[in-house]
């Protein structure tokens, strides 16, 4: 029973710390970005399927029980689509834990996080990286879009 209360709060200051660093930090030496104007949705969803799919699902819904640990301490693949926490994200954060994994991430905030998202940037150029995410920011609902928006731009949302 106290192995599994350790394990639960490991989890949850795990998702705490990532929490942190959505709404304060950058992957240090990583300049501020935002998606460009022009992204390949076609490319992005073959991308998808060949690289994210596998853990995060072929219709974006992430691993069941999600935002629990698994017996490893490490949180399921999120889901992608409108009911995961994706959208809560500014477009550097999103880029910053595709590219570097999300173990470096947390790193370069000062937080130990054992992240099951390994980093893409040996294996994707910057521009593959923003064709996925663009792809699945163009599946969600324009509302949720707008939130995203904002939040990346830093204005008040309506």
């Amino acid at each position: 029973m106290r192995a599994m209360a350790a394990i639960l709060g490991i989890g949850v200051l795990a998702a705490l710390g990532a929490a942190a660093y959505v709404w304060t930090g950058s992957a240090g030496d990583v300049q501020s970005v935002v998606m460009p104007e022009s992204v390949d949705l076609v490319a992005g969803e073959a991308l998808y399927a060949e690289t994210c799919a596998a853990c995060h699902g072929a219709n974006l819904e992430g691993q069941d029980n999600w935002r629990s640990p698994g017996a490893d301490g490490r949180l399921p693949a999120p889901p992608h689509d409108e009911t995961g926490h994706t959208w809560h994200h500014a477009d550097q954060v999103l880029f910053d834990y595709t590219k570097l994994g999300g173990r470096e991430v947390m790193a370069a905030q000062g937080m130990e996080f054992d992240s099951g998202m390994p980093g893409f940037g040996d294996q994707l150029s910057d521009q593959e990286i923003w064709n996925i995410l663009g792809y699945i920011k163009s599946t969600w609902p324009e509302e949720i879009q707008d939130i995203q928006y904002a939040r990346t731009h830093g204005v008040p949302v309506n």
